[in-house]
């Protein structure tokens, strides 16, 4: 039996030990997946082979350290400085980014939706503003302090820190920080809020469940959409590498699906 893990923290709410347990049942692996509640992410390379683990997912606020603690990476993971799966292969920790392609996903169902404005500037943010750039978004962030914004200012996103912020129309505004998983907090002052959320075309969380920030943008009559189908497309992906791309996507499916449904 193989044991993967879900680093991050917090991650008690995660529904990743369900999904891939299910369709490791579903699939025949004798395998498990479990969570791990990891609060030094200097660690995680110590903790990943102390554990003995085939692979991990890493969850907020781990995913640059992830990044540093792989010994081989993909193009993607490797150009945004960002990982969220890793496997071990041949005594290496191989590292990839399933978030952005998960999330494009979900953005391109909303259809021509082409301008964006990011909530945060965190591990998240940094792989799907590239991958949201690379196919033809125009993406800006908004993050509460200035030194989490230099990365991105480096490589050519317009930036703004909420004292900074001149507000605009945006066809989505996305919440990519942790505001309102735990507790009733925003991503941003309500008044900044209420000058882009009325404006917006529709808003998405990348919590998978409705946060204050959906609440609100529910009270302005706008359509929303939280974190479910980007935290399902984004494991099916991770399970592709987990199972060594053994099943494709439309295989791995109907078995992860059933997570949010039972």
């Amino acid at each position: 039996m193989a044991l993967f893990v879900l680093f991050g923290n917090p991650v008690s709410h995660s529904k990743s030990p369900l999904m891939h347990n299910l369709a490791f049942a579903g699939l025949g692996f004798d395998h498990c997946y479990t969570r791990y509640l990891l609060e030094d992410g200097t660690k995680l390379r110590e903790k990943f082979l102390s554990l003995g683990l085939a692979g991990i997912n890493i969850t907020v606020p781990h995913k640059e350290h992830a990044y540093n603690a792989c010994d081989e990476l993909d193009e993607f993971a490797r150009k945004v400085g960002v990982v969220n799966t890793i496997v071990l292969r041949d005594g290496k920790l191989h590292g990839f980014n399933t978030d952005a392609t998960g999330f494009l996903k979900v953005v391109q169902g909303f259809g021509e939706k082409k301008s964006i404005l990011f909530l945060g500037a965190g591990g998240t943010a940094k792989s799907t503003s590239a991958i949201l750039r690379d196919h033809g978004y125009s993406v800006t962030i908004l993050n509460r302090s200035a030194a989490r914004l230099e990365s991105y200012r480096e490589d050519g996103f317009e930036c703004a820190t909420f004292e900074e912020f001149i507000p605009r129309e945006f066809d989505l505004v996305i919440n990519m920080t942790s505001a309102g998983l735990e507790d009733d907090s925003l991503p941003a002052p309500l008044e900044l809020l209420e000058e882009v959320v009325p404006t917006a075309e529709a808003c998405i969380d990348v919590i998978y469940k409705e946060t204050p920030f959906l609440k609100l943008a529910k009270e302005h009559g706008k359509p929303t959409k939280d974190g479910s189908d980007m935290l399902l497309y984004q494991g099916i992906i991770a399970f592709e590498h987990f199972t060594n791309y053994r099943y494709s996507f439309d295989e791995i499916y109907p078995h992860m699906k059933r997570a949010f449904e039972i």
